[in-house]
């Protein structure tokens, strides 16, 4: 699975940053980014990513969470790119397309290390 290099987006960070460690999910603030890559979140990529979930229902049903909970979520998560909602038919089916994160602090060049 794909390894997502995320950042927070800071007020005087160019927007064209280049070297080895440049965002490309970028958050706009440290708050934000810690709710949407919560444990339970992460949790759930790596879920999605191993076990295939043909559904939002199956999905639920292997998380233990509400169907309208876990549609919000993905949502949000589909906003940022780290998640892809697949239409099929009847069924509404998750693809985790990041499991892994390195996240990139106080970098304005984006390739310090």
């Amino acid at each position: 699975m794909k390894r997502c290099i995320v950042g927070i987006r800071r007020t005087d960070m160019p927007v064209n940053a280049v070297g080895k460690y440049v965002p490309t999910v970028w958050f706009p603030s440290m708050a934000t980014m810690a709710a949407v890559l919560s444990e339970d979140n992460r949790a759930m990529l790596r879920l999605i990513h191993e076990r295939k979930p043909k559904s939002l229902t199956e999905l639920a049903e292997l998380t233990g969470r509400q169907v309208p909970n876990l549609s919000r979520t993905l949502r949000m998560m589909e906003g940022y790119g780290l998640v892809s909602i697949e239409k099929n038919a009847r069924e509404t089916q998750p693809v985790a397309l990041a499991t892994e994160f390195l996240v990139v602090l106080d970098s304005p060049q984006g390739d310090e290390e």
